[in-house]
């Protein structure tokens, strides 16, 4: 599922070529993916311009010219493509990506946005209604005012593991399962690690961890392999650099020893027995 740095790094693409366009089509071809009916939803979009496009923790918010928002939630096995592409005469694309298309979304020139919707959503909103779907999410990793000890306060309370608290997007917004156990391996600190037993400098360095590893894997496109367009050789860059994700069995990069793979409420976390205490 991606998480902040694949959708901050989808946020820029995007911002890149849509900001300040029309949309000319729109293509639903699962009515599920959407929150109104199909006819209602393309009335709405066409011949609206796109003005920004925000990310609010793994989800992206298209500002539309009357005020409305277009919130996208990728969820797991999601993905973003923009090409362009022909239409046949009856309205459908000529080529799709590989992966099934739920909506697509046609801006001038023939380019189209498709968005593939497994599990996750496109929904239209109004300002009151984004507002307040996205009330309970926490701050964001770099919020000016997520200071040290705003951050340590995130946790206070929290029964149970790192990882399960770090994932909550509550506590803080846009951190999954691949860049919790990176960030946790970077504060040398076990993603199981009970938080009532954490030490006041491994929370320090868990604070600086986040945004150390948040802003790298920013920059090398994330760790999806999903590039937005035929030209993007970016994304999905840090899946070789990753540390310790996905990397059960394998050596670790610091010591040498064998990165650990496990599970930890249902979900799959990977981490070195050396260099991570488990406080």
């Amino acid at each position: 599922m991606p998480e902040y740095p694949e959708m901050e790094h989808y946020r820029k693409l995007l911002a890149e070529r849509i900001s300040g366009q029309p949309i000319t089509d729109v293509i639903v071809t699962r009515p599920k993916s959407i929150n109104v009916p199909e006819e209602t939803f393309q009335e709405e979009l066409i011949g609206r311009t796109v003005w920004f496009v925000e990310r609010r923790g793994k989800m992206l918010l298209f500002h539309l010219d009357n005020g409305k928002r277009l919130l996208l939630h990728l969820m797991l096995g999601g993905l973003i493509r923009y090409e362009s592409r022909d239409l046949t005469p009856d309205g459908q694309p000529q080529e799709r990506p590989e992966r099934s298309v739920q909506v697509s979304i046609g801006f001038p020139q023939g380019e189209l946005c498709f968005i593939g919707l497994r599990l996750g959503y496109l929904h239209l909103l109004t300002v009151k209604e984004a507002i307040s779907q996205l009330a309970d999410l926490g701050p964001e990793p770099f919020d000016k005012w997520l200071t040290l000890e705003k951050f340590k306060e995130r946790f206070k309370g929290k029964r149970g593991s790192l990882k399960t608290a770090l994932v909550d997007q509550k506590v803080i917004a846009g951190i999954g399962n691949c860049y919790s156990d990176e960030i946790a391996f970077e504060a040398r600190v076990r993603p199981d690690a009970r938080i009532a037993d954490i030490e006041p400098e491994t929370w320090e360095r868990l604070y600086h961890a986040m945004h150390s590893v948040l802003a790298d894997a920013e920059a090398q496109g994330g760790y999806m392999e999903l590039p937005l367009t035929n030209d993007d050789t970016v994304t999905g860059g840090y899946n070789d650099n990753c540390r310790v994700y996905d990397r059960g069995g394998e050596p670790c990069l610091n010591c040498g020893g064998t990165i650990v793979q496990t599970e930890i409420n249902s979900r799959k976390m990977f981490y070195c027995p050396t260099c991570q205490k488990d406080r």
